[in-house]
């Protein structure tokens, strides 16, 4: 999707973040941006910093993981922008350091609801309109390196759980809207400077509501040298116009995912090999006309 100047994006979790990140580097491109996120005084106060940047901002407070709720914010955000062409599914929380059998159903709860059913959310509500007004977009779900790998150092289950089922979103996307002309890419970023391990500070009251979680603080600590918002939102922007489904931003957790998929290899090796040991023909996919 090369020119952009002039289109509406809705980006989720844009009152900080990458969500800020990816709306400042929008603005400066000329897109007129509807900024979704459930805490109201710091969607306002993020909107306060973008003026006269280039594109339009208008704020929407809305909660993600409510389907009925975000199908009331895109109509409003028709009303006031026109068609949507730019769809940014990146609001998320943090889930880490806690073992996964010690995880409260509450926990787990909340992190579903918003990464998982969040995307699906943004791609239930808004798809079905992109596709209908055929001017063509995209669309950009955040994920993480997480959603890669699972890192034993970080006890990152929960967590990569949600992110491993955006990137298979996403993949799934990009296959079924081929002819569509709607892009896809998935983001999955590793260090950013972003307060994700304050996420619990925003959990909505239907699913319990604001609280202090201690056991996501020491990635404050990892992630303070990171990339700045904006440097992720320019390399989303740049993806969005030269439509790339990956979206990494560093070349370090390389290792991390090719010694998963070096395990994924050698597992098919052991297969390949109890198939010779049975004495059967490895099994293929019928096609459709096969059938």
């Amino acid at each position: 999707m090369k020119d952009i100047k002039g289109k509406t994006a809705y980006v989720s979790g844009a009152a900080s973040g990458i969500g800020f990140g990816i709306t400042t580097a929008l603005v400066k491109a000329g897109v007129n941006v509807a900024m979704v996120d459930i805490r109201k005084d710091a969607l306002e106060e993020a909107r306060a910093r973008l003026h006269n940047l280039g594109g339009q901002t208008e704020a929407f407070v809305s909660d993600v993981s409510d389907a009925q709720v975000l199908k009331e914010t895109a109509d409003e955000i028709e009303r006031r922008f026109g068609p949507l062409h730019i769809l940014c599914n990146n609001a998320g929380v943090a889930m880490l350091g806690t073992p996964l059998d010690e995880i409260t159903q509450a926990d787990w709860n909340w992190v579903i609801d918003v990464n998982i059913k969040g995307a699906i959310n943004g791609v239930s509500t808004f798809v079905p309109r992109m596709k209908a007004h055929g001017q063509g977009g995209h669309i950009v779900n955040t994920a993480s390196i997480a959603g890669l790998q699972v890192n034993q150092n970080f006890r990152t289950g929960a967590y990569s759980l949600t992110k491993y089922a955006v990137v298979a979103l996403s993949e799934g996307l990009e296959q079924e809207l081929a002819g569509h002309n709607i892009g896809v890419s998935v983001l999955c970023p590793a260090a950013v400077d972003t307060g994700i391990h304050l996420s619990a500070r925003s959990r909505p009251d239907r699913l319990g509501g604001a609280f202090e979680r201690k056991a996501d603080h020491f990635m404050g600590y990892l992630i303070k040298d990171g990339l700045k918002p904006e440097q992720v939102g320019a390399r989303v922007v740049k993806a969005i116009q030269e439509d790339e489904f990956y979206i990494l931003t560093h070349s370090s957790p390389r290792e991390w995912v090719e010694k998963r998929f070096t395990r994924i290899m050698e597992a098919f090796d052991r297969a390949e090999a109890f198939e010779k040991e049975l004495g059967i023909e490895p099994w293929k996919l019928r096609t459709t006309a096969e059938k």
